[in-house]
């Protein structure tokens, strides 16, 4: 790939810059890479936050049920899925489907309300529900962007070292989907090689690909030659985010998709994407009733195809500059959504899906960090479930970042600590330490503070604690360029998991039969 991995890059040129510090940080992340240790996705010990009384979340469940019955949703070029509805006893004029109160609900119960999600190496696996909580990189950029090279198309060899990387951060638990769109490759195609890149370069879960339903069904193949065909019909192998085309609109592309993964027992995160104010209405409340509707009717179509069917009920809403129409992130509105939805898909019995380390900043610097914080704080205290965009992403969505990807990656392994609470053990209660320095003394070399020395307090990866006078002395630099060399080192130290040869072999042979199958295109 281009710049990424030279290593006359900004390392060499920063140790030729006097006091060689570019070579210091290179050779202290390449240390610090060497065992990486996989951290179990988050069981949360605290209670989710929230922010709706009782009546309010009544009125929004009733202002959902009034959207469905009265306005309805459009099932838009696909005769099967309005069939389906007419089967059910749903009210259908055309492509546009009502329902009374509460049917939809009543079909999402058959929803399992919590679902484990098989990686290839079964110590990866992740539960995705109750009070567990999955981080997954970005999903879905165009352009990529890395300290050397700066902003550019992403390319395949881009994409198989966002997985490397993914999988080379701890706090990472899923290898996720698209994590930056390879454009060098025919669009057509290139889902084999993103398949194949999370499949052999990571033994993390990853997700399926839902641009047309062939692809969809390609992704299934894969997974059964990977995991065996009975043991994909029993279990969930991939997760596939299924967007609504807001607002209430289910377009063929998406409903396609949703039917092959549901008939095959897959999972699908049913997520009305939103852009408030263009997209639904611009308050928090009324983008609320409509997602709510939005999402039930996924849920409840996806139980209609094959009941029990694994779901994720999605939220990404987002509010837009007035002013100039451009998405905002960071900004206090979305956070009142996702806190809000959080309850609703709580009181509805299914796994819940929002937020991430979203920023429309095009660099990884302050604004990147504030707008980043400011959504993964309330995706962790509002209890969301599975973590889309929990690392990596730029420029409102547009760019994958290398330097973000580890950046975020940082502060999604403090979440782990926020998220353990308040150790009320023997040991976390102190009261030896407390006991054995007593008044006017200090607790460095009490006996509990050797005891706990390594252990005591999150330490960053990223985040420099030295004095001024070091962090000088070491070359002054800064966090772009320091998660720049971070980068650097993890790639130099990757190596790829171990696959079974014939289960590859077999991968390849599939990838290269149904690519001949079809000519390149760019639809």
């Amino acid at each position: 790939m281009a710049d990424i991995e030279n290593t006359e890059g900004q390392g060499g040129r920063a140790a030729r810059r006097g006091r060689g510090g570019g070579g210091r940080e290179a050779r202290r992340a390449a240390r610090e890479t060497k065992a990486v240790r996989q951290l179990h996705y988050i069981n949360r010990n605290i209670p989710p936050y929230q922010v709706m009384s009782e009546e309010a979340l009544v009125r929004i469940e009733e202002n959902a049920d009034i959207i469905l019955q009265e306005i309805g949703v459009e099932f838009r070029d696909d005769p099967e899925a309005i069939q389906i509805w007419k089967d059910a006893g749903a009210d259908v004029d055309g492509e546009r489907v009502r329902m009374p109160k509460g049917m939809a609900r009543e079909l999402c119960k058959t929803a399992p309300s919590t679902f484990t999600q098989h990686a290839r190496n079964a110590q990866n696996n992740v539960e995705i529900g109750g009070n567990a909580t999955v981080f997954a990189p970005v999903y879905g950029p165009p352009f990529v962007r890395d300290y050397e090279g700066g902003r550019r198309y992403a390319t395949i060899e881009d994409f198989r070292n966002f997985v490397k990387l993914t999988y080379m951060s701890p706090a990472l638990h899923h290898s996720g989907g698209t994590v930056c769109e390879p454009v060098d490759l025919p669009v057509n195609k290139r889902h084999f090689d993103m398949l194949y890149a999370h499949m052999r370069h990571s033994d993390k879960p990853f997700m399926g690909s839902v641009t047309h339903p062939d692809r969809a069904q390609d992704s299934v193949d894969m997974a059964k030659i990977l995991f065996g065909e009975e043991f994909v019909d029993r279990n969930t192998v991939m997760i596939s985010l299924i967007n609504a085309n807001s607002p209430l609109t289910w377009d063929a592309t998406m409903l396609g998709a949703l039917k092959v993964f549901a008939r095959n027992n897959q999972a699908v995160i049913i997520t009305p994407f939103i852009l408030s104010g263009a997209m639904s209405p611009v308050t928090v409340a009324g983008t609320m009733a409509q997602t709510l509707a939005e999402a039930m009717t996924g849920i409840a179509f996806a139980q209609l195809v094959r009941k029990g069917a694994p779901v994720v009920f999605g939220s990404f809403a987002s509010s837009i500059s007035m002013q100039s129409g451009a998405p905002t992130f960071g900004t206090p509105e979305p956070a009142m959504v996702l806190y809000g939805m959080a309850e609703l898909a709580r009181r509805l019995g299914v796994p819940f899906r929002s937020g991430g380390s979203l920023c429309g900043s095009k660099i990884p610097d302050a604004q990147a960090a504030y707008e980043s914080a400011n959504t993964l704080l309330p995706t962790v205290l509002g209890g969301v479930n599975f973590v889309l965009h929990a690392a990596g992403w730029l420029e409102g969505g547009l760019a994958s970042s290398y330097e973000k990807l580890v950046m975020d990656a940082d502060q999604l392994a403090m979440m782990h600590t926020m998220t353990a609470g308040v150790d009320m053990s023997e040991n976390g209660q102190a009261m030896d330490a407390l006991k054995e320095v007593g008044p006017g003394g200090h607790f460095l070399g009490c006996n509990h503070t050797q005891r706990n020395f390594e252990t005591a307090f999150f330490r960053s990866e990223i985040a420099n604690n030295a004095t001024f006078e070091q962090w000088q002395a070491e070359g002054s630099i800064d966090t772009y360029q320091h998660a720049a060399n971070v980068v650097k080192a993890k790639l130099a130290a990757y190596e790829a998991p171990p696959i079974d040869p014939g289960v590859d072999e077999q991968l390849l042979d599939f990838m290269a039969r149904r690519k001949a199958a079809f000519p390149d295109s760019n639809i």
